[in-house]
């Protein structure tokens, strides 16, 4: 009996749709390419040889050290769907130095006070401090270097830093809505002065009385009436917190 030919164009098919590997020599290249350009400041960015590892991508910046492994990189990549070509395995490993974590200075000198979730059940809020690299925010922990009047100090410098983050204020009916087009998470740091982005609420034309926010990280916060604000939680679809306007600065650190 002949084998069915849709049999055989469905195992091509499969084959098409999978995605092509990215090789440990194309992260490889990719670093000799993007690496030079990314090592700025005092970011040292290098691959060098682990014995048992193998080649590992090196991040050094003041106190941090990050060690990655090309072989787990290039499998990320992989599984990311990240096209193994210069440009493709560029871009992706841009992404990645962009994502190492914030040093105490960065943070201290750049840091914004944001909403972000105090769990993996994303049932609550409290503040964060992050840094703005590009269109990403990276979140800052304290290094074991820093002690209780540095952490203190952050904080407070990226609270009043945030009431400058900008955003864009939009008005629907009885819901104002306060976004961050060039960075979604900094949508919530206007929150760390309230009172001031209820002033801008106010000049728009919209007066709040009892108002509360409906808060969801990495989206615009939905600022209006205790009665409204109730009825958007329940048709969000999607995890959010509903704060009266006073409870935002009783909201914990992390």
């Amino acid at each position: 009996m002949r084998p069915e030919r849709p049999a055989r164009a469905s195992a091509g098919l499969l084959a098409r749709l999978r995605p092509a590997p990215v090789a440990v020599d194309d992260v490889r290249a990719a670093a000799a390419a993007v690496l030079p350009g990314l090592a700025t400041g005092g970011l040292r960015a290098a691959v060098l040889s682990d014995p048992a590892r193998g080649p590992v991508l090196v991040l050094a910046e003041d106190e941090r050290r990050t060690r990655l492994s090309l072989r787990d990189l290039a499998e990320d990549m992989t599984d990311a769907g990240v096209a193994p070509t210069p440009d493709g395995v560029g871009e992706a490993l841009t992404r990645v130095v962009a994502r190492r974590p914030v040093t105490d200075g960065a943070a201290l000198r750049a840091g914004v006070a944001v909403l972000d979730w105090t769990d993996d059940g994303r049932s609550a809020v409290g503040w964060r401090v992050v840094v703005r690299r590009g269109e990403r925010t990276v979140a800052w922990t304290p290094s074991d270097r820093a002690d209780a009047a540095v952490v203190t100090r952050t904080r407070a410098d990226a609270t009043a830093r945030a009431a400058d983050a900008g955003g864009v204020l939009r008005v629907e009916g009885p819901v104002a809505l306060w976004s961050h087009p060039g960075a979604p998470m900094l949508a919530t740091a206007a929150l760390a002065a309230p009172e001031r982005l209820l002033g801008r609420i106010a000049d728009a034309g919209l007066r709040l009385r009892e108002p509360q926010v409906v808060v969801t990280p990495m989206s615009p916060v939905a600022c209006a009436a205790e009665g409204v604000a109730d009825r958007l939680a329940g048709l969000t679809g999607e995890a959010c917190v509903r704060l009266p306007w006073s409870g935002l600065a009783a909201l914990r650190w992390l």
